[in-house]
């Protein structure tokens, strides 16, 4: 959520930001109600000054055994409704104000690339040269199935469509990726945790879910939770409305967990196989750190998104996304895209984002520096990575001719086997 005394102070500059993300705001409602809150507490302040005064006095009576006289009286009941009745209007202010606030989108970093849509990102870096198959590569979907380790028909069948079903060394490789993130981040000082896949509504407002991806989601019927689309909501909402001490940032957690999404607009975008799938697995990476280094922060935090495709051999790319590609709630974003051999692309398998005070500012995070002084700190998280989108891409990249798949060196010794074959 941005800070009003932003906007009120640079409003244009706000607006024209905003825009530079495809969304037109018009701030004379808000500035409107910002001004009328300002006069309300005002006027409380004033009220409340003058029954202080008048409450001094009745009691100076009682205490010399005198009883107030009916006008006194009077006026200390119409000075306490006065004060309740503005302190509804101020409720009222304050709640339009938030809801105002809670629909705009972060304001982009000054680096980020002004733009439309993906078209104008900016791909910054390629790491590894993508190899030449000696024939023509399979869809994942299609080495999967023949291998008797992906089955969508059953899924299908199970749940519809945009499902998955791993079998026999499917559940074995799907595992071993899980497995290889967790240590592969922990080895580069982030700590484990885990957290629950279904949060309340405080929780998927705090990060930006709500209320502008209310369609996304899955939703409970019968209870006021949600499934997570990303353990960032979880993760980072396990310090909502506390304060960190400055000696014990960053925090930086590594988190696996199942992600559910509707995928609502994206209809005819990836059909098959495993890339846009309605429940997939995910390894997340979450930040809080103090905010004169999150830029720098955010910049380590894609070499350890990255660092575990180098591992695997996969070869991929960092783009800077432009200001009309970025998600609603971020500051600035890289993404990693791997290479997919069945289509010869880059296909998105992490985003790493600084929501600098964005998501703090909406769940109350502070840090506490020597000096006593308090400030919202920054927040970054990125997937570390995609696990489905990982098994598609060593699907596909390690494919042989006789339809086996080589498991990339860094996996075996979770796997236990170095080759899946068919049967």
């Amino acid at each position: 959520m941005l800070d009003i005394k932003v906007i009120r102070e640079n409003v244009e500059a706000v607006k024209q930001a905003i825009a530079n993300r495809n969304k037109e705001v018009d701030f004379k409602q808000l500035l409107k109600w910002d001004d009328e809150r300002k006069f309300v507490i005002g006027e409380i302040e004033r009220l409340r000054l003058k029954r202080n005064k008048v409450s001094e006095e009745v009691g100076k009576l009682k205490r010399e055994g005198k009883a107030p006289s009916h006008e006194v009286l009077e006026e200390t009941n119409e000075s306490r409704d006065l004060i309740q009745e503005q302190e509804k209007q101020l409720l009222s202010l304050e709640n339009h104000i938030k809801d105002f606030l809670l629909g705009l989108p972060n304001i982009p970093d000054a680096s980020v690339p002004i733009g439309k849509d993906e078209k104008e990102n900016k791909v910054i870096r390629y790491i590894g040269e993508p190899k030449k198959h000696s024939f023509k590569p399979k869809y994942h979907w299609e080495i999967g199935e023949k291998l008797g380790i992906l089955d969508f028909a059953t899924a299908s069948k199970i749940s519809g469509s945009r499902f998955a079903v791993l079998k026999n060394e499917g559940c074995a490789l799907e595992r071993a990726i899980i497995s290889f993130f967790l240590d592969t981040h922990k080895e580069r000082g982030y700590k484990e945790i885990m957290t629950p896949y279904l949060v309340n509504r405080t929780s998927m407002f705090g990060t930006g879910q709500l209320p502008k991806f209310a369609e996304e989601a899955f939703k409970c019927a019968n209870d006021e939770l949600y499934l997570i689309s990303t353990s960032e909501i979880s993760v980072t909402n396990i310090y909502r409305d506390d304060i960190l001490d400055e000696t014990n940032l960053p925090q930086k957690l590594v988190s696996y967990s199942a992600c559910f999404r509707r995928e609502s607009g994206t209809y005819g975008r990836d059909t098959k196989g495993l890339i846009r799938n309605h429940q997939f697995n995910k390894v997340e990476l979450v930040k809080f750190v103090k905010p004169e280094i999150s830029d720098q922060e955010l910049e380590l935090l894609v070499l350890d998104a990255g660092n575990v495709l180098e591992l695997l051999g996969l070869p991929y790319r960092v783009s800077l996304l432009s200001t009309g590609d970025m998600g609603f709630s971020s500051s600035k974003t890289y993404d990693l895209e791997v290479w997919l051999a069945g289509d010869s692309v880059y296909r998105e398998i992490s985003s790493c984002s600084n929501f600098k005070d964005f998501q703090a500012r909406r769940m109350n995070i502070k840090v506490k520096y020597k000096d006593k002084k308090k400030e919202l700190l920054h927040t970054l998280n990125g997937s570390g990575v995609a696990v489905g989108r990982t098994f598609a891409a060593i699907l596909e990249y390690y494919q042989q001719e006789d339809g086996s798949v080589i498991i990339p060196e860094s996996l075996r010794k979770y796997t236990g086997f170095d080759i899946i074959k068919s049967k």
